[in-house]
């Protein structure tokens, strides 16, 4: 799927924005099997982006709108998978296209106390009520059937909101296991990085001195709990705390992948539960 362009961002910014988008979607499931989110342009009539639903039904419309976004793209990006970080589907940056994501009516609700609305509208405002229309309406008609499919699909955006919800709401994590721990595949986002020199490593050559630094990061999994570790650089620097131009300098909202590592330690600060690791192996 080619990436559409971004109207009046330069194109070095765009692969930028694409960079982090794909660095979003590494390690998410493919949008055949579970569909995706989609982010839509501006169009000439409609200055802001928006916000949709692509779900792998096999009908002539499987594109459903969610709500909408802003009219600046990093602001959209932003909202759009802070919403949705929890969720394994990825995101997608599309054009709006009519023809597939116009609503044909077999979203509009046709009875009981929210007729005339479409779920999207209702969804907002009353999720559990689309809920009820996705398990616990009974269809009578073949248009009945697709209305509940979709039904399901917004309920399926309501799961994903949720787990983003359930996450907000404790703030408390837990610890990955105990100390000495194999664990494996882990998905973290980086929250915070510090730099330090290595007191051990730094040294003077002549008048030179040279830098051994230290990231050390703290990162969350998909359900908020906490983890540290540190990454020493293998080569000198010439500036204390600064990361060689030749490593990798961590951000934080990078998304890390970790093939395994060991528990070295767990410790509680204020409220929240940390597991440190060491023995990292990156992806």
């Amino acid at each position: 799927m080619a990436n559409p362009i971004i109207p009046g961002i330069p194109e070095a910014e765009q692969e930028l924005l694409y960079q982090k988008l794909n660095e979003y979607n590494r390690g998410r499931t493919s949008y055949k099997d579970v569909g995706a989110y989609l982010v839509a342009l501006p169009r000439p009539d409609y200055p802001r982006y928006s916000l949709w639903i692509y779900s792998p039904l096999p009908e002539r419309q499987s594109i459903f709108y969610i709500q909408d976004l802003s009219t600046d793209i990093h602001e959209s990006l932003r909202a759009a998978s802070s919403l949705c970080y929890y969720s394994p589907r990825c995101m997608l940056l599309v054009e709006y296209n009519a023809k597939r994501m116009q609503s044909k009516g077999d979203d509009i609700i046709a009875f009981g106390k929210y007729h005339g609305h479409f779920l999207h509208e209702i969804f907002r405002i009353d999720p559990s009520y689309v809920s009820w229309i996705a398990y616990k309406f009974t269809p009578r008609i073949p248009k009945q059937e697709r209305f509940v499919q979709i039904a399901q699909i917004y309920h399926s955006v309501h799961l994903d909101i949720q787990k983003r919800q359930a996450r907000q709401k404790y703030s408390t994590s837990r610890f990955l296991g105990k100390e000495g721990d194999k664990v494996e595949n882990l998905t973290l986002k980086v929250l915070r990085v510090r730099l330090e020199d290595d007191p051990y490593k730094t040294m003077v050559k002549g008048t030179t001195p040279y830098f051994h630094v230290r990231q050390i990061l703290t990162l969350e999994d998909p359900i908020g709990n906490l983890i540290t570790f540190r990454v020493s650089s293998r080569t000198a620097s010439r500036e204390s705390c600064q990361v060689p131009g030749t490593e990798h300098a961590f951000q934080p909202g990078e998304t890390v992948f970790i093939a395994s590592a060991r528990i070295s330690c767990t410790f509680t600060s204020g409220n929240k539960q940390y597991t440190r690791l060491n023995y990292v192996k990156f992806k």
